[in-house]
């Protein structure tokens, strides 16, 4: 049984907790997607123009990096957002996210979303706070990734 937009978001992990009616907000913008294996969620350079909400499926982050290729800095989990740079002009991405297996996501249209919080700031207030805290721990994770990779920095 095919459950309803609105309900998939209301249970989405990282949205979970938003007041009033954030769900229908959210889901009001948004669409069920699909990748396979290797495709591309977001290319570097490209316009952010769109909220991953990943519900199965890993997205691998990469950055290119001269001589290297790729480099992957960290893999998104099912219940996790894939995407902030819809957020901060000029909208777009600063990597790529490639689905490292088939994913499901619903895609929310960022510019939708922005509208809608815009017109509700107490929408847009909540949903800020509850992204930057998914922000800030990426940010952290990245920077264990760092010290795992370059190992301990020297101080001058």
């Amino acid at each position: 049984m095919r459950r309803p937009l609105p309900e998939l978001v209301a249970d989405f992990p990282a949205l979970r907790g938003l007041p009033g009616d954030t769900a229908t907000l959210v889901a009001g913008c948004a669409r069920n997607m699909a990748f396979r294996e290797g495709e591309l969620l977001i290319g570097e350079g490209e316009p952010a123009t769109t909220l991953y909400l990943l519900r199965r499926g890993r997205v691998a982050l990469e950055v290119h990096a001269p001589g290297r290729g790729p480099v992957v800095v960290q893999t998104i989990e099912p219940g996790r957002v894939v995407g902030w740079s819809w957020l901060f002009p000029p909208y777009r991405w600063r990597l790529d996210a490639r689905a490292v297996e088939p994913v499901g996501a619903i895609a929310v249209d960022a510019a939708c979303l922005r509208d809608k919080a815009d017109a509700d700031p107490v929408f847009g207030y909540a949903l800020m706070q509850h992204f930057a805290a998914d922000v800030l721990e990426r940010l952290q994770a990245t920077r264990v990734r760092l010290l795992d990779l370059y190992g301990k920095v020297q101080r001058a």
